[in-house]
Order: structure tokens, then sequence, then C-alpha cells
């Protein structure tokens, strides 16, 4: 993951600046939010199914090592192969290798965060190769030179009007904002590529290590495409994306599409058992790269549980912050409160340390997480960690060692309290405090402070007690 070119701050006043933005995120995760709570519903006993779903994921990376060694031979004996990636340059080089050997020229590619995450589309294009991405979501930001920035929904940033404007100014068609003249416009873009292409790339949902099946699910059909029209079809997966049995698929099945759209189902949900075999249809050749990129390092640690994520983006829809300033502000292909976990545990030398901060730890993530990850503890986790490494913001690190020391000698505190009551008086207007002074100007700039009390609590309990003792 490259590191962004601007601060976090910066991209954050860039995203609260942008009027268009808020409109789409105000669109978009208010009705994955009421979805999901409808879907949900539909759902018997759902909290017993949820805590089910749980219980397999944390199982599964209990036993991580004995579940991918079990579904790399049953990969291997339906006839597919399995490749181990170590980091993102790895998994990049073992794609363009496969995609060389081969005489690749054009690849068409189905959603994939993995491959968002290995970069694997430039290293792809810097290789000679065409690339296409066939989801809808990710075929529009690939003509607008842009990143994801939802987990399931890469375009969410867009209104309809700008993706209807982009679609007419890169492929030459009547300016529209219906939906369904898009699609249809993209779809006609798309169909040749499908038939053109040697090489297919897809995510993987779910891995199924008793069986070495691939699920993987869409709403739009590309992905069925994406993985049977070429000869080739290669798999990107994380090492966490195993489940034991079909029957644990199952489960996660109930809870993923319902936390994600809303759906009891998405409209396609493939499985696929190695390369065909006599068939007519289906790819010639079945690769499975398995991406380890820190994750390994993960297990045992305070934030291995970020590994049980499913990828449904809930706690992307329901937290307050990501409401506001969207995806592309995190800088990272992971966006959100899973982003801001998982981001900088995975990439401990980028400039990651930051992204913990952004949430008020208000627990909707956690509310909303299909298998209850505790997202707001391991942000604290790594926030302790930031202080202790030496990282945090110099501002804090000061206002605390001062809070301290004021803290353990109370006449020092008290003190304090009484130079900053008369020092904040000539900032005050009608009782509210307006504008901070430097370096505090940030909190005022989009709320008020309330006065500061005329006598501390300490002061009101200490003339209360005297009243009690005179009586």
């Amino acid at each position: 993951m490259n590191s962004p070119s601007m601060s976090f701050q910066q991209r954050v006043s860039h995203a609260l600046a942008d009027g268009q933005l808020r409109i789409a995120l105000d669109r978009t995760t208010e009705r994955f939010t009421s979805n999901r709570v409808a879907g949900l519903a539909s759902l018997p006993d759902a909290d017993a199914v949820r805590d089910c779903a749980r219980s397999i994921r944390l199982h599964t990376l209990s036993k991580l090592d004995d579940y991918l060694e079990q579904f790399e031979a049953n990969v291997t004996s339906v006839g597919g192969q399995v490749h181990w990636a170590s980091d993102a340059q790895e998994a990049n080089e073992i794609v363009l290798d496969l995609a060389r050997s081969r005489s690749v020229k054009r690849v068409v590619k189905s959603k994939s965060m993995v491959s968002e995450e290995t970069e694997l589309n430039q290293a792809l294009i810097s290789g000679g190769l065409d690339v296409v991405e066939s989801d809808l979501g990710e075929y529009i930001i690939q003509l607008a030179g842009e990143t994801p920035s939802h987990i399931i929904a890469p375009a969410v940033h867009k209104t309809r009007e700008q993706v209807g404007q982009l679609l007419a100014d890169k492929l030459g068609v009547p300016m529209t904002d219906d939906p369904v003249e898009m699609t249809a416009t993209a779809r006609s873009a798309l169909r040749d590529v499908f038939l053109q292409s040697e090489m297919g790339i897809s995510g993987v949902n779910f891995g199924v290590a008793s069986t070495g099946s691939l699920a993987i699910v869409t709403n739009e059909g590309n992905a069925s495409l994406t993985v049977t029209a070429p000869r080739i079809h290669v798999a990107m997966m994380g090492i966490e994306r195993i489940v034991p049995t079909l029957d644990d698929l199952a489960v996660m099945l109930l809870v993923l599409a319902r936390s994600a759209t809303g759906q009891k189902l998405t409209v396609y949900t493939d499985l696929l058992t190695g390369p065909r075999r006599g068939d007519p249809d289906g790819p010639e050749e079945l690769h499975v790269v398995l991406l380890d990129n820190g994750r390994s390092r993960l297990i045992g640690t305070e934030v291995s549980e970020v590994l049980a994520c499913i990828r449904c983006g809930a706690c992307l829809n329901a937290c307050p912050v990501y409401q506001q300033i969207g995806g592309h502000a995190y800088g990272s292909v992971y966006s959100g409160p899973i982003g801001a976990v998982l981001t900088p545990s995975l990439d401990r030398e980028g400039p990651w340390h930051v992204l913990p901060e952004a949430s008020s730890l208000c627990g909707a993530c956690r509310e909303v997480c299909p298998v209850r990850i505790d997202i707001p503890r391991m942000l604290l986790a790594l926030r302790a960690e930031t202080v202790h490494s030496g990282k945090g913001n110099r501002w804090v690190r000061v206002g605390f060692w001062l809070y301290r020391i004021a803290a353990t000698k109370p006449w020092l505190f008290r003190c304090g309290v009484s130079v900053v009551r008369q020092l904040t008086k000539m900032f005050f207007v009608n009782g509210w405090l307006l504008r901070l002074p430097s370096p505090l100007p940030s909190w005022t700039r989009s709320r008020e402070f309330p006065v500061i009390a005329s006598r501390t609590f300490s002061e009101e309990m200490r003339d209360r007690e005297k009243g009690s003792g005179d009586e």
C-alpha cells in the first residue's frame, strides 16, 4: 500500500469541503443501513446466527495453518494450483509471471480488495497488459482514474450525475443520470472484454478447506463471466478468508449479504471447485494466490480479531466519521472502522498511526458487525501503541504530560484552573467560547465551547461540607 501524498488532516478537510461527496454518502450509507436492519429482521434468531458466525471465524483463525494446508491439498486434488505470496510484490509477480508465460495480453477483473491491496492493476499495466474492471463500481472508478472508497460499493463517493457525466466523457455516449441506462452502457462496453480476455482475475469471499472450493458473491454476474469465459482464472485471496466446511460457508452467507446490502442472498453466488474437467465451459486453468502481507503476524496479538472480518462494509455505513469523510480520506484501500485497525496493523511502517484516532468510539461498528468484532477495543489498543512508540500528536503528548503533573499535585491543579479561568474570560461571548487560542483552534471551528464554571466541583463540595459542619 503506497503512502498518500497528503496528510490525514488535509484529506479530511478536503472531504468535508466536498458538497457532492456529502450528498453521495448521505444517500448510500442511509440506504445500506436501513436495508441491513430489514435484512436481519428477516433472519430467524439472527443473534444466534451471528454468534455462530463469530464462533466459526474465531475457530478458523485459531487453526488457520491446518485449514490452509487442507485447502491447498483439496484445490490441488481437483486440478487447481495454489501459489503462496508473502507480500504484495510477490503476489503481483506471481500473476504477472502467469500471464507472461501463457502469452496473455488482455485481463478482465471482477471485484477484489486483495488486488487493490497489492496494487495489482498498476503492476499488470506496467508489464504491458490491458486490464479492464468488470464490476460496475470498479469500472467507473477505473475510468475516473481513482481508487475504491468503500469495501462493497467502490464508487459510493460519486453521485449519479457525476457517473453519467463520466460515462459521457469517456465513452462518448449521451449524458444521462438514469441508473438503468448507465448500466446498459457499461454492459455494452464490457461484453466484448469478457470474450476477448485470456485471463480472468477475481477475488474470493470464502475458500472452503474441506473441498477446495471458492465462494464468490456478486449482484451483477460479472464475476461469473470473469471466471468462466477466459481460459485462465486467477483467484486472489487473503489467507484469513477460509471456512472449514460447506456448512460453515452456509452460515457465513446467511449474514454476509444481509449485513452488506440487506439481501437474503446476493443475486449471484458462485461456488467453484477446480478448473473445467471435460466440460464445455469454464477455465482451463485455476490458480489461487494466497496472500499473507502481514496477516500471519497478527495471529495471537491484541488485534488478531480483525482477521475475522468478512468484508461486508456494515461498519463503514454505521460509522459517523465515515459518513462525513468517506473512504478516500483514510488514504488506504481499507477505510472506515475496520480499515482504521487493519491498515496500520498490516503496514507497520506506513503513516497510518493516525487512523485509529478517526473514531468517536461510539461502538456502532461493533453493534452492526455480523461477527461482532470488537473494533473499539482494538482502536484503543492501537492508540496506546502509538503513544508508547512516541508517534502520537505532539500537542496531545504535551497536554497529557502537563495534566499528569497537575493531577498528582492538588495545589498546582487548583492554581492552573484559576489561571485558565481568568485567561479565558477575554474570549467568552454570552457565556460561550467562540474561538480557542492556538494550538487548540480546531475544536471551535465547528462547535462552541461552554463557559468554564466559576467554581470547581471540589470548591462546591468543600463549602457544602463546611455548611453541614456549622449546623
